[in-house]
């Protein structure tokens, strides 16, 4: 019931651009928006700081939010890949096609990076080198020359179109075989995708079995393997069964050569 709810969710909201829960929650919060902005006015503060007309901007989904959110595939993948890299502390470090403002945005504040992906990028940030190139074939970097590589939450769009890229239903195993052959001997390649219950979500995911990673980078050598439960709980040093029968979980790789 829980993954049928997920996945009407996840078609109302891509196709419609609505996200229903959201609008819900919104209309639920006009009453106390309104009795919010009347003690407000009541009090009667003056200057630039009395309520408009002209300025009102209603924000009404953030009354019974949290202060954050530590918890989910990107906060654990994003927190667990930046602690590896900054232990072992490469000269250099190439991502392809993570998010630039959660893990790459972690990695710069201690060391260079290099980043590779599809899109273009507009970019004057101290220490972010761009490139842009297809991630399936990495032609630009030689056999073992990266020493340091990361691919967090993008593999699985690989091929699909959903940011532009050719269609190709081997976009993704094309991907990881040029990690596997650009990565030096010794060298760390970080890599996450969801996990569990295989199957495609077209035009915006796969989902793996962990084993299907292991398996199709043959040449390389699994460090470690943590993961993201379907409840957001991080379940470090995992194994593959704790992962395989999710909804939606996130694999964390760490291989070498």
């Amino acid at each position: 019931m829980k993954e049928q709810l997920r996945r009407v969710h996840a078609m109302t909201t891509g196709i419609l651009g609505v996200d229903p829960l959201a609008a819900w929650r919104s209309v639920r919060s006009v009453p106390r928006f309104l009795a919010s902005m009347g003690k407000y006015r009541s009090m009667q503060p003056d200057g630039p700081f009395a309520i408009s007309a002209r300025n009102v901007h209603p924000i009404l989904s953030d009354f019974e939010a949290d202060a954050g959110r530590a918890s989910g595939h990107y906060f654990f993948q994003d927190l667990w890949a930046a602690q590896k890299i900054f232990q072992r502390r490469p000269t250099v470090h190439l991502d392809i096609g993570s998010r630039i403002d959660g893990f790459v945005a972690h990695l710069l504040t201690f060391m260079p990076v290099t980043v590779l992906d599809v899109r273009p990028l507009n970019s004057n940030v101290a220490g972010l080198t761009f490139v842009q190139e297809d991630g399936t074939n990495l032609r630009g970097f030689a056999d073992g020359s990266v020493d340091s590589l990361s691919s967090l939450h993008a593999i699985e769009h690989f091929g699909l179109g959903r940011y532009g890229d050719p269609i190709d239903p081997q976009g993704w195993q094309k991907a990881l075989l040029s990690l596997q052959r650009v990565l030096r001997v010794g060298g760390r390649l970080y890599l996450s995708v969801p996990v569990g219950r295989e199957r495609l979500c077209f035009n915006a995911h796969r989902v793996f079995s962990p084993r299907r990673i292991v398996d199709t980078l043959a040449d390389l050598k699994l460090v470690s393997f943590s993961g993201v439960d379907d409840d957001g709980a991080f379940l470090q040093s995992s194994t593959y069964p704790d992962l395989e029968t999710c909804a939606y979980g996130c694999g964390l790789f760490e291989f070498t050569k």
